[in-house]
């Protein structure tokens, strides 16, 4: 039995061409260039610049992304809430830039920011807090 009163999870579309171009190693700039509205690449590009120190353009990757995503996941039909899965990979970009933008959020002394996205991305799905080790 589900419970009825709980929304269906939100599945992004496949971005397979950008994804493809990632898979290859096409430099994450070079997809986010051709694909601006591709979080996968931004997430990418938030990540290198959190692992180079580089944390207040890591944040400006991470929220390129975020919003990216969010546009998105308003376009499948998100109202706001219920369940992002982390195992629909079209998902992952965005799941990857609210995780990198908490990581920046928090480095860079953004304190509520941080909060507030590691809640998002706990209650988007458990799985992406733990595969994005914010969990």
């Amino acid at each position: 039995m589900t419970n009825l009163l709980e929304p269906e999870p939100t599945l992004l579309p496949a971005r397979a061409d950008a994804q493809a171009a990632l898979d290859a190693g096409t430099s994450p700039s070079e997809v986010a260039a051709e694909h601006p509205d591709c979080s996968e690449a931004w997430a990418a590009l938030a990540e290198r610049a959190l692992d180079a120190g580089e944390y207040v353009a890591a944040y400006a990757y991470a929220r390129t992304g975020y919003h990216r995503g969010l546009d998105q996941l308003r376009k499948a039909g998100w109202k706001g809430h219920g369940p992002v899965p982390w195992s629909h990979r079209p998902n992952q970009g965005f799941l990857r830039s609210v995780a990198a933008l908490a990581r920046a959020a928090e480095r860079i002394g953004e304190t509520e920011e941080y909060l507030r996205c590691s809640q998002f991305l706990s209650d988007s799905d458990p799985e992406a807090a733990k595969a994005t080790g914010l969990a």
